[in-house]
């Protein structure tokens, strides 16, 4: 450890407590000391230490009272407590009150040592995994996912109102249009954020390995099945899981998922055994259910299940307005992975983008603005790295394309400069702030260029 790591030391053995002490200096670590438990709480809000080590006895407040309150105030220190070889069962008792550990005096500074070296490594890592899941979190906020337009406003407060729930949720929508992110915020905005988030996709496996997947299967239950196995159910058993293209499913299978979301119970493929399990189903489909029912295709009673909640996700095309804001997001990701310095996307090409009908939806948008980022070799993204279906005829036809010998960076920056002046109609200082450039740098080029 280096020697930023700090101990709190508290023991009302003067004696023991120098004892402790030097030997820990002597480790680089940096030791704060009190000779009792009643001053740890004011310590902790004065020096922050990483860990505690701390004697169980002590004379106005033992170690056990002082960890309660430690605890109650929400502090996630790990805490080492000294202990007689008489009172090991308190400690015990301690460590599933939230103790880290304990050890016995005399003390040998060896086995310490190694105690304090695992305590803090334990800590880093719940200290990562906690920023992880803050991440995470933030990632699958509502209010981090990009659609400011008022059918995806109202969704956002549809969704904030259903995740703390456990209802079931039928998430539909064309292909592409983001069902999966909006079964991730589902997740990580409830009561089960803290447990597992299982997925599967239903289309991906036919019908047996579908069932295997779902409830597992006992050794010997077919052929290959040489041991026990869980099943997704099984796995997320206290959290969520999320059947994609739940569509794609067999009416056998659709009867069996249908028994778990009325009684909360199966038995794995091959075995008898009646499993329990507590688990907040998710769907998504792009397929129209209703119909697939009208057909035979997929069962009533299930759909019913299902769709609880139903949330329908409108397509790209129908609402255009979100398409600027997520083409500067798709550009900073892949401009970032790819390394490249581009500093936004020509208006020519922006307006290409907002047109376009995407049959793909933001799929396709991510796709488009990746090949774009990678096929970029200025600062900004131009139509010429848009896929030549997009780009209209009349505009490809009466511009220089790049392998002609006579079009130019020069070339390639006038027009930049052009076009955004059109679309600011002749707003200098508005224009300048788009293409993120001096008002005098733009009005010298303007010169130059015989704007």
């Amino acid at each position: 450890m280096t020697a930023q790591t700090s101990i709190l030391l508290v023991d009302d053995d003067r004696a023991h407590r120098i004892m402790l002490k030097v030997n820990l200096e002597q480790e680089s670590y940096r030791i704060f000391e009190c000779d009792d438990g009643d001053q740890v709480l004011s310590m902790l809000e004065k020096h922050a230490p990483h860990l505690i080590l701390m004697d169980q006895k002590m004379a106005r407040m033992d170690g056990l009272e002082a960890l309660e309150l430690i605890k109650k105030k929400g502090y996630t220190i790990p805490v080492i407590l000294l202990t007689a070889f008489s009172s090991v069962k308190q400690a015990v008792s301690a460590m599933k009150n939230g103790a880290f550990d304990y050890i016995t005096k005399p003390i040998d500074i060896e086995e310490l040592l190694l105690l304090i070296n695992r305590a803090l490594t334990y800590e880093q890592i719940e200290q990562e995994n906690r920023q992880l899941k803050e991440r995470i979190g933030e990632q699958f906020s509502f209010s981090n996912i990009i659609g400011n337009c008022s059918s995806m406003q109202d969704l956002f407060q549809n969704l904030r109102i259903i995740a703390p729930t456990d209802a079931t949720v039928l998430i539909t929508g064309e292909s592409g249009t983001g069902k999966e992110l909006i079964a991730n915020a589902l997740h990580e905005n409830s009561l089960r954020k803290d447990n597992v988030f299982i997925k599967l996709n239903c289309a991906a496996l036919n019908e047996n390995l579908l069932e295997s997947e779902l409830f597992g299967h006992e050794a010997g239950a077919f052929t290959g099945a040489n041991k026990q196995r869980k099943g997704r159910f099984e796995l997320a058993n206290g959290g969520t899981l999320f059947l994609d293209e739940i569509g794609d499913m067999s009416l056998p299978t659709q009867a069996k998922i249908l028994r778990v979301l009325q009684e909360g119970e199966f038995e794995r493929l091959g075995g008898s055994t009646t499993i329990q399990v507590d688990v907040r189903v998710l769907a998504a489909t792009h397929k129209n259910l209703e119909d697939m029912i009208s057909e035979g295709l997929f069962r009533q009673d299930l759909y019913y299940r299902l769709s609880v909640v139903p949330v329908e996700l409108p397509p790209l095309r129908s609402r255009s307005t979100d398409i600027p804001e997520l083409c500067n997001h798709f550009l900073r990701k892949y401009a970032q992975k790819n390394k490249k310095d581009i500093q936004g996307i020509h208006p020519e090409a922006l307006s290409i983008l907002t047109q376009y009908n995407w049959p793909g939806n933001i799929r396709e948008l991510e796709n488009t603005i990746e090949r774009a980022v990678i096929l970029c070799q200025g600062e900004y993204v131009s139509f010429r790295e848009l896929p030549t279906h997009m780009v209209p005829k009349s505009l490809s036809d009466n511009i220089s394309q790049p392998d002609d010998p006579q079009f130019t960076l020069r070339d390639m920056e006038r027009e930049v400069i052009r076009s955004t002046l059109a679309l600011t109609n002749n707003n200098k200082s508005e224009t300048a702030k788009k293409l993120g450039i001096a008002r005098q740098t733009l009005l010298n080029k303007i010169k130059e260029y015989d704007l």
